[in-house]
């Protein structure tokens, strides 16, 4: 599957101010990498999000938010995020902020 480019210039732009950002093909779409670790993606023209264990439920909670299953078999804390959950900048950028918190607490790579 191929990823929204139009989705993935907002992560880009979303992600401008982090330091240490890598883009890598995976998952069959693009994801962003911060100090080595994966934080977001795009797939199609859904958002993955990298939450974390502690952070799944919270985020599962969300409005437009879903398990990343793309395998058949849900990815523990990695979300989808359909597009009515982050048309805005404001939820875009809300999105970012998690997966970038989530990465900052790893230890760099």
């Amino acid at each position: 599957m191929a990823y929204d480019e139009t989705v993935a210039r907002r992560v880009r732009r979303g992600l401008a101010k982090s330091s240490e950002i890598t883009e890598k093909k995976m998952f069959g779409g693009i994801v962003f990498m911060v100090h080595g670790h994966m934080c977001c993606g795009v797939l199609g023209d859904k958002l993955i999000v990298r939450v974390g264990p502690a952070g799944y439920d919270a985020a599962l909670s969300q409005p437009h938010a879903r398990k990343m299953d793309f395998t058949g078999k849900p990815l523990k804390g990695f979300v989808y995020v359909e597009p009515k959950g982050y048309s805005s900048d404001k939820d875009l950028k809300v999105w970012i902020s998690r997966g970038i918190q989530y990465v900052l607490s790893l230890p760099a790579k």
